[in-house]
């Protein structure tokens, strides 16, 4: 299993490979300090299984990174993490392809809590006949919530859950599905009689 980190802060990217190494024993963790390494970097260690990337690079701008990145690798998994409070970036990075954001800020445990999810999210994703059985009781209380228009803050409060693992919970369901958007996850489940209303 190849995981790349690409961050230009060394003390960030070093507690992330740790944290991937924790997580991950025995994967090889790939450190990069700009996007411009990668494709000597996939030549050499193979494709990635997962990619952490810092949204502000020395050779990106705004969300260029993750367009590059998703272009190149449309089914890895991929997150940021950032500086920037999520309010002001995360709606752009996920409509940019993201799978999640997570803030630097959020501290070891969360951002651990949420690169475990994303790595165990990548596991058998049949294709959906028009039945919800393939869908687990956590997917479908999330399509309900969608439904009921709760945000992401309020899944979590309501589930005892971190706003981080709603993300991925929804990257999950979304993928499932094969849609990419709350609205088409409603628009899916309504007419799959997913949902009884």
């Amino acid at each position: 299993m190849s995981l790349y980190v690409i961050d230009d802060h060394p003390l960030m990217r070093e507690a992330v490979v740790m944290l991937l190494r924790r997580l991950r024993p025995g994967s090889n963790v790939i450190e990069l300090d700009r996007l411009g390494g990668m494709e000597s970097a996939v030549r050499q260690h193979g494709n990635p299984d997962l990619i952490c990337l810092d949204l502000k690079l020395p050779d990106t701008t705004g969300a260029s990174g993750i367009h590059e990145l998703k272009k190149r690798y449309p089914e890895t998994p991929l997150a940021v993490l950032s500086a920037s409070p999520a309010a002001d970036a995360e709606e752009g990075c996920i409509d940019a392809g993201a799978d999640i954001y997570i803030e630097k800020s959020s501290g070891a445990q969360e951002i651990g809590a949420a690169l475990r999810a994303l790595l165990n999210a990548d596991g058998g994703f049949e294709e959906l006949s028009p039945t919800d059985s393939k869908l687990s009781k956590r997917q479908k209380q999330l399509i309900v919530m969608l439904d009921r228009g709760l945000s992401n803050r309020e899944i979590a409060d309501e589930l005892g859950i971190s706003e981080h693992t709603v993300k991925v919970h929804l990257w999950r369901l979304f993928r499932r599905l094969g849609v990419k958007s709350r609205t088409q996850t409603i628009h899916y489940a309504r007419t799959h009689g997913m949902l009884t209303s």
